[in-house]
């Protein structure tokens, strides 16, 4: 199935995205021998899918409003390469009705789903009142358009709570809300407008019945233009956090282990194809639905992604027609061409377990703040180990800045069961090298070996309920040791760490050594560090790097909690991998990685007597931005009384909203209007206490 077809349907084809999905589509668009054509905005100038594409043009700046999401650059841009086809990807605008409408005006082919599909199914109310009439059952709610406050509420009663209120428009789970009690109700719904509005530009919401105990299950399906529509089986998504899938897998354990000879999976997938077929759906898409592990056996529909997902790739790994490998892409290529899917659905069977996993740049011990950084250290040779795949966007130097999705790649494993396949992503993931950007690798890492997804006990409140346990590693005395170690030896890599420590190159004197050496006892030193976060500076100190030839030494690290401590440079240096920028380090071991800053005396001393006045005080009135983003909420004026735990005002990135709290009561000075793009670590806001009379 992935080989080039002997005519591509297709001269050029333009990739309307960015990321590790554009880098996807034009490997295969290389492998059918077509003609790529790339867009891109002034801030991925030099992104990966960028420099893979035989052509790349600018369409816009930096916001994806002005690039990426622009109709009139998209279609310039189609015309300027002589693009036949686009291919939208997934996001951006991939389900927009619009863009679909001016592509067919210009004469250019949309490789996705027809106008009939994409208008139905674009609105979750619509998309639900469609498929039911069409006999695919649905979640117990209230779903018409242009309901108010308060027809939701009193709707609620006769539904039942808990509840959940969806927007209509959208996806990626973004502005939904669960309510438990009517009180709480009134003040949700305001708050689901206001997400709905500003990310849709639509505020029209809806209610269900929130399931209990609920399970994420989608089918894969695909349809032509002459009415065939078959399924490729089913994906497991439950492992969600904000109703953002993390960790997907096919087929799903649930339907799997259900002792009915496959019924369950078969009624799933005609129902998903009855719901394609409704709007006689061409191209490959995915119908979602709701299913209770108290009662496996029942479903509910509750939307249809009119374009590929995410997570098509597990899908890929264990689908096979008549025996062979599918390539999805393909056959969206394929059928927009006018092409007739050329098998059934008794050709088509699953084969082992394929579990994926998202690497996001982002920081899971605090709170999963979105991050940004340079990618100074890469090794995604995992791909090249039986049963990985690995999809990318990543490249050595790329700069990740905040105006996109924090999603950077994909690690998939493949296994003859799950248990292989959990077992070789795991061990993907451990040898899986990020450094420069904070990223997730250990977060999914103990996910994926929790006691209860190793089981297969599943359900999408799962990470909520797990993510207080979690132990994330720390930075450690032998990190600093390292990174003090390899910064004093000027190397480039471990290796060379270990191989200076163990020769002395022929021919070289004494003289003419630049690494401490001198007559007596080996020149000691000293350098001062720090991590990102923490005001404390930690020292360490021993035997200059370079100084002998029995390898690296013991040294001294002091200035953390547990006091001083001597660690053996030498025993940890093949467990970590590491990158210099300057005077920092970046340290990666099994997927976990740190920054650390090397400080000079007058850093270190300054940090020091900021800890210092800090120690006894009360909370900070200053507050600032714990990410680059934009601020998207002010909830307060400057000179305003404020109490403590007053939401002053939000600030956003990469999809993620963060409320900035006053952490005492008092008067507010606001430093930052709506719109405004503001820094990691930025002043945004300044509480001034009342001091009491006669203290």
């Amino acid at each position: 199935m992935t080989e080039p077809l002997s005519s591509p349907p297709f001269g050029t084809v333009l990739v309307a995205n960015r990321g590790e999905i554009a880098c996807r589509v034009i490997r295969t668009l290389k492998a059918q021998g077509i003609r790529s054509v790339a867009v891109y905005s002034e801030a991925d100038a030099g992104a990966r899918h960028v420099r893979e594409a035989d052509l790349a043009l600018c369409i816009g700046p930096a916001p994806a409003a002005e690039s990426y999401l622009s109709i009139p650059a998209v279609i310039a841009a189609c015309q300027a390469s002589g693009a036949q086809a686009v291919h939208p990807g997934y996001g951006f605008l991939s389900e927009n009705l619009e863009f679909a409408k001016a592509l067919a005006e210009a004469g250019i082919t949309f490789i996705g789903p027809n106008l009939e599909a994409l208008n139905v199914m674009g609105d979750k109310i619509r998309s639900k009142n469609h498929v039911a009439a069409a006999g695919v059952p649905v979640v117990p709610g209230l779903s018409e358009p242009g309901l108010t406050d308060a027809d939701l509420i009193a709707a609620a009663e006769d539904i039942g709570f808990p509840l959940l209120i969806k927007p209509s428009a959208g996806g990626g789970g973004k502005g939904m809300h669960s309510v438990f009690t009517a009180q709480e109700l009134p003040a949700t719904l305001a708050t689901a407008r206001r997400v709905a509005a500003a990310s849709f530009g639509d505020d029209t919401l809806f209610l269900e019945r929130l399931v209990a105990n609920p399970r994420h299950i989608e089918v894969q399906v695909l349809g032509d233009s002459f009415g065939n529509v078959v399924h490729l089986g089913e994906r497991e998504c439950s492992l969600q956090r904000r109703h953002q899938k993390v960790i997907e897998e096919a087929p799903s354990p649930l339907v799997t282990g259900m002792d009915d000879g496959g019924t369950t999976r078969e009624r799933i997938g005609a129902a998903a194809c009855a719901a394609a077929a409704s709007v006689n759906y061409t191209g490959a898409g995915t119908v979602e639905f709701l299913v209770s592990d108290d009662r496996p056996d029942e479903f509910f529909f509750m939307e249809m992604n009119t374009r590929l997902q995410v997570e098509h790739p597990v899908t890929e790994m264990v689908a096979r027609v008549r025996g062979d490998d599918l390539d999805l892409v393909a056959w969206q290529l394929r059928i927009a061409a006018g092409e007739t899917i050329d098998f059934t659905q008794a050709d088509v069977t699953l084969e082992g377990h394929a579990v994926e996993a998202r690497v996001y740049a982002e920081q899971p011990a605090e709170g999963f703040l979105p991050a940004t950084g340079t990618v100074a250290g890469l090794d995604e040779s995992v791909a090249r180990r039986d049963g990985v795949r690995v999809d990318s966007s990543l490249a050595r130097g790329l700069e990740l800045t905040a105006n996109y999705d924090p999603m950077l790649a994909k690690v998939i494993a493949w296994g003859s069961d799950r248990q292989e396949a959990l077992d070789r992503l795991d061990a993907a993931l451990a040898d899986y090298v990020v450094l420069g950007v904070p990223t997730n690798v250990e977060y999914l890492r103990l996910l994926i070996n929790d006691p209860d997804v190793q089981a297969g006990r599943l359900d999408t409140n799962l990470i909520q309920r797990k993510l207080p346990d979690m132990q994330f590693r720390t930075v450690a005395a032998r990190d600093y040791a390292l990174a003090s170690w390899v910064v004093d030896a000027k190397a480039t890599s471990l290796a060379e760490v270990a191989a200076r420590e163990a020769l002395v190159e022929p021919g070289t004197t004494p003289w003419s050594r630049t690494d401490g050496w001198r007559l007596g006892d080996h020149a000691p030193w000293r350098s001062n560090w720090a991590a990102p976060g923490r005001t404390g500076v930690v020292t360490v100190s021993g035997p200059q790097a370079g100084s002998g030839t029995e390898g690296p030494g013991v040294v001294r690290v002091s200035g953390l909690c547990d006091g001083p401590e001597e660690v053996s440079v030498g025993g940890v240096i093949n467990d970590y991998h590491f990158a210099v920028q300057g005077d920092t380090v970046f340290l990666g071991s099994g997927g976990w990685s740190v920054e650390l800053m090397r400080l000079d005396r007058e850093a270190a001393t300054a940090r020091m007597l900021a800890g210092l006045e800090r120690k006894d005080a009360a909370a900070d009135p200053q507050l600032r931005s714990p990410m680059p983003g934009t601020v998207t909420v002010v909830n307060a004026a400057t000179g305003e009384r404020v109490q403590a735990g007053a939401v002053l005002l939000a600030v956003e990135a990469m999809k993620m909203e963060h409320q900035i709290v006053a952490p005492m009561a008092g008067t507010v000075h606001i430093g930052v209007t709506v719109g405004a793009l503001v820094k990691a670590d930025q002043i945004v806001a300044t509480i001034h206490t009342e001091t009491v009379e006669g203290n």
